[in-house]
């Protein structure tokens, strides 16, 4: 099965809300339509090639309630590419109660995970072992700077204000704390920021799981109202993997 679009348009929207009771702001392309999208030149080359924007997806589970996630890249680079310098990327992430990514680990990315407004993130890690499976060994992980001494898939909790720094190789998964973050619709919402080191979603993610997708087939069931990160219309440049 895929991922409807009414579905992404209908959390797009929500997304849209919280970021807005938490004051946030994003950049103008945030609110884009297809319409804009497509007058768009090559001037917006960056936002295609680094795959800024929208980004929602179920990972190819199913069960987007419970395995997805929402967020908005706000900045990247692109290794290896001319005219892309930047080494580091930002992602603002909506973090409902209960929903996550599949447990995964990057080979490359280092991420700092912090938790900004409303509620409560539980980040639950643990070590990969050489063939990619979870280590059964104790390790040490860094939040706020201090060092914890951690057991395989411990869980932490951060508070608002709160981060975790994520070295390569760490399996991980997060997600909003049930009972915190602010209600909309009778779920809980918190949104958090990823600080990374660049981010390229088609080749640094190990999945877990064996439906692990980053950009799953999307079942065209109303129309589009925002384009994704990687789906943008090619006018004046040549979006490329």
């Amino acid at each position: 099965m895929s991922l409807k679009r009414s579905v992404i348009n209908e959390s797009i929207e929500i997304a849209h809300h919280v970021i807005d009771y938490f004051k946030v702001k994003l950049p103008d392309f945030a609110y884009w339509g297809p319409d804009q999208w497509l007058r768009a030149g090559s001037e917006y080359r960056e936002v295609k090639e680094c795959m800024l924007g929208w980004d929602v997806t179920d990972f190819g589970s199913n069960d987007y309630a419970n395995i997805g996630r929402v967020l908005f890249t706000l900045r990247n680079g692109r290794k290896g590419q001319a005219g892309y310098p930047k080494e580091y990327a930002e992602k603002l992430l909506i973090d409902p109660e209960h929903q996550r990514a599949p447990a995964h680990f990057h080979i490359s990315k280092r991420e700092d995970l912090i938790c900004r407004s409303g509620g409560n993130i539980l980040v639950q890690l643990c070590k990969a072992d050489d063939e990619g499976n979870r280590s059964t060994e104790q390790f040490t992980i860094q939040v706020d700077g201090c060092t914890k001494r951690l057991s395989p898939n411990d869980t932490i909790r951060l508070k608002p204000g709160m981060s975790v720094c994520i070295p390569p190789r760490t399996i991980h998964q997060f997600w909003g704390e049930e009972g915190t973050g602010y209600r909309y619709n009778g779920i809980g919402y918190t949104l958090s920021t990823e600080i990374s080191s660049v981010c390229d979603d088609w080749n640094d993610n190990v999945f877990l799981v064996d439906y692990g997708v980053r950009f799953p087939d999307i079942e065209e069931d109303e129309a589009r109202r925002y384009y994704l990160c990687h789906e943008y219309p090619v006018t004046g440049s040549t979006v490329s993997r």
